[in-house]
C-alpha cells in the first residue's frame, strides 16, 4: 500500500491497458479461437510460413498480427488481417466482462482531477464501443490510443504510450500505466512511465514479475482505496489536458 500511495502521489495521468485492467474483452469470445482463425486464414493464403511454430500456436491474436507485421511489414494482405481482428474484437465487446473495481477506479481517478488515457493493442473502435456502453467514454475523451496502421509498433513498442503522453501533455515521469502483460511492462519501461501490473491469476503474476514489474496487484481495489483517500487535483507539474 505504501508503494501505491507513493506512486499516486506523483501521478498526474493514468494510462490503462484495455483488455485486462478495464475489462475481459474475450470473456465470452475466447482469444485463442480468434488467434486460431487468423492463423487459419494465413494458412489458406499460403502465408503460414511467416509465423514460427510458437507464433502459429499462440493463443494471443495480437501476437499473431504483430509477428506478421514484423516479418512482412509491406504485405498487401496485412491490412486485411488487421481488419479481421478488428471485426472479432467488435463482436467480443458484446460479451466482454468489466474487470472488478475498474469502473469505480476510473471514475474515482477522474473525479480527483487526474488525466486518463487508454494505451492498447486493441482497435480504438473497440475501446470506444465498450466505454460508451459502460458510460465511461467521458472519462477518457479523445485519449484512446489503440493500434494504428503501423502494426509493427504494437506493444512492447512504446508507441501508444508516447502518443498518450503527447495527447495529454503529461511528462513521462508524471504518468503511471496499469497493464497485465509483460509487453505492457516493457512498453512502460521504454517510455519512462511508472508501471503497476494487474494479475488476475498466478500465471499472470509470474509473467509480470518475470518481466520486471516492480509492483503487482491481484485486484484493483487497493488502488481504488488509495485514490479514494487522496485529496482532489493533480499536483507537482500541473494539470493534464483532459
Amino acid at each position: 500500500m505504501a508503494d501505491l500511495r507513493e506512486l499516486f502521489d506523483s501521478t498526474a495521468c493514468v494510462l490503462f491497458d484495455f483488455d485486462g485492467p478495464v475489462c475481459g474483452l474475450f470473456a465470452g469470445y475466447p482469444a485463442h479461437r480468434v488467434a486460431a482463425e487468423l492463423v487459419s486464414w494465413l494458412r489458406r493464403q499460403g502465408r503460414e510460413s511467416l509465423l514460427t511454430r510458437d507464433e502459429a500456436g499462440s493463443d494471443d491474436p495480437h501476437a499473431v498480427l504483430r509477428a506478421v507485421a514484423l516479418t512482412a511489414p509491406d504485405s498487401g494482405f496485412l491490412g486485411e488481417l488487421e481488419a479481421q481482428l478488428t471485426e472479432h474484437e467488435l463482436r467480443a465487446t458484446d460479451t466482454a466482462e468489466p474487470t472488478e473495481y475498474a469502473d469505480e477506479l476510473i471514475r474515482a481517478l477522474r473525479s480527483r482531477g487526474l488525466g486518463l488515457a487508454i494505451t492498447t493493442n486493441n482497435s480504438a473502435r473497440v475501446v470506444e464501443r465498450y466505454l460508451e456502453a459502460r458510460g465511461l467514454d467521458d472519462c477518457f475523451g479523445p485519449h484512446i490510443h489503440g493500434r494504428t496502421r503501423d502494426l509493427h509498433r504494437l506493444k512492447p513498442d512504446p508507441d501508444c504510450l508516447l502518443r498518450a503522453l503527447d495527447s495529454t501533455g503529461v511528462a513521462a515521469e508524471r504518468a503511471l500505466m496499469i497493464g497485465d502483460t509483460p509487453a505492457d511492462c516493457v512498453a512502460a519501461r521504454k517510455a519512462g512511465v511508472a508501471f503497476v501490473g494487474y494479475a488476475r491469476n498466478q500465471r499472470k503474476w509470474n509473467l509480470l514479475v518475470g518481466a520486471g514489474a516492480p509492483t503487482v496487484v491481484s485486484s484493483l481495489k487497493p488502488m481504488l482505496d488509495v485514490v479514494a483517500r487522496k485529496p482532489g487535483g493533480a499536483r507537482n507539474g500541473g494539470s493534464p489536458r483532459i
